[in-house]
């Protein structure tokens, strides 16, 4: 027997096209969802644009029949929309005057009218979830990608290999992929994907190693790039820093993504490259930072000052990074808040622009290094509308941790980061590295560790 899905309104703000997403069962939507969508549609908000397309969708829908009795979709199920179950009572403490005990009588006047059939409540609103279970309904949480943070693809393995291919990875600046590098490790997954980096280790001796990266078009592990003065002052203290340096730099590499915990160099390396890559090389026309202004959309009006001023406090851990590339001092900073000289300087030329991503949409991003900081606090959506911004020649880089959320709507399975991750992890224009040590203080290590 079909499922009966009965969708929340937060469901529907985080992915408008969820509808046709839940395979051949039926979709009904709350009268009330209807509403509250309403209220939404006249935002300039992601949650707006999602009520507009949603109220679209619906709407075009009705030339297919009527909702009140279902309209079929394309793939076999049938959508409704349906009044509140006001009928069926509901315990004192749920009045019906809430949008949300609405949906939920509305769950109990379904089972109590097909009783058989699964009906299950998806809602991404924690507290819902747990009324809905303590009235005997089925609820669920939507998550188009539910993959857990244990299971994500990191970007890097360690293979325990013959000494005699370490000193042939030495000698040759190459090591052809075959079979016989996993001879001697059982446990080593593969195959590999493109742009994976490794670690080459003597399975004799633990000392004897070599690092590298698997390019999927010379079939080989090849060295990685590790220029000898550093990124402006700075050095990788540890492999996953090394590996980020490499995807940074390689210019191949389209499409680089940065996950670890605080301190552990992300957004600094990914900076850092930028501006070789851009003033240094002029690779690139221009370095274009941004991050949420969250939440992604907020008007920033709401802030006093000009629109420097305004950005400010949203902007200021990434002028921290420009300044301490810089080598800048509290003594050579602004008497306020903002950029330092080294990045004013920059901006005064039209090397760096720093922005939030609030106005992204409907641009086209050529020749320029885009890096993407907090980017755990998007969507799968949002990431999809800033990747398709890429113009000729353009670098994006995510960084981003999925345990440090602050948008209601995602978590560390189904966030926009995590997202991308796994989708392009076996696409040789990108490459993905999980930092694990942080290299901020040790005092900073121990909190991301104990706290």
């Amino acid at each position: 027997m079909k499922k009966a899905f009965i969708l929340d309104t937060n469901v529907l703000l985080f992915d408008p096209l969820a509808i046709f997403k839940l395979g051949n069962n039926d979709v009904v939507i709350p009268l009330v969802a209807i509403e509250e969508i309403d209220r939404f549609k006249r935002d300039m908000s992601e949650n707006g644009r999602h009520a507009r397309h949603f109220s679209r969708l619906i709407d075009d829908m009705r030339k297919d029949g009527e909702l009140s009795k279902g309209v079929k979709l394309p793939n076999g199920a049938t959508l409704s929309v349906e009044l509140g179950g006001s009928e069926v009572p509901l315990p004192s403490e749920l009045g019906m005057d809430k949008a949300d005990n609405k949906m939920l009588g509305l769950a109990l006047m379904l089972k109590k009218e097909q009783p058989r059939r699964p009906i299950v409540f998806l809602t991404k609103d924690t507290n819902l979830r747990i009324k809905a279970d303590a009235l005997g309904i089925v609820a669920e949480d939507y998550e188009p990608s539910s993959l857990q943070p244990d299971e994500l693809y990191n970007g890097s393995c360690m293979i325990k290999v013959d000494p005699q291919l370490v000193d042939e990875f030495y000698a040759n600046k190459r090591l052809a992929y075959s079979d016989k590098i996993f001879e001697h490790d059982k446990e080593a997954v593969k195959p590999l994907f493109p742009n994976q980096y490794v670690i080459l280790k003597d399975y004799a001796n633990p000392t004897h190693t070599a690092m590298g990266r698997y390019s999927r078009e010379l079939e080989a592990i090849v060295p990685l790039v590790k220029p000898p003065e550093g990124l402006w002052g700075i050095f990788p203290k540890n492999a996953e820093q090394a590996f980020a340096v490499d995807a940074l730099l390689n210019d191949d590499i389209k499409l680089v993504s940065l996950l670890g915990k605080a301190g552990t160099g992300k957004t600094l390396f990914a900076i850092a490259a930028g501006l070789a890559k851009t003033v240094d090389e002029g690779v690139y026309q221009r370095l274009l930072v941004s991050r949420p202004v969250f939440p992604l959309g907020k008007d920033i009006g709401f802030l006093p000052g000009t629109v420097e001023e305004k950005l400010n406090p949203w902007m200021q851990p990434i002028y921290d990074n420009i300044d301490f590339l810089f080598g800048n001092t509290s003594a050579s900073r602004t008497n306020r808040r903002g950029a330092g000289k080294g990045a004013q300087e920059l901006m005064n030329q039209g090397m760096l622009q720093i922005e939030p991503l609030t106005y992204i949409r409907g641009r086209t991003i050529p020749q320029q290094y885009l890096i993407v900081d907090e980017s755990q606090n998007l969507t799968p959506h949002e990431i999809k509308t800033i990747i398709t911004r890429a113009g000729d020649d353009t670098k994006i880089v995510l960084t981003g941790d999925s345990f440090q959320i602050d948008n209601p709507y995602v978590d560390s399975a189904n966030n926009g980061l995590v997202y991308l991750v796994d989708r392009f992890k076996d696409q040789s224009i990108s490459a993905h590295v999980t930092f694990v040590k942080g290299e901020r203080s040790k005092l900073s290590e121990l909190a991301s560790n104990l706290l």
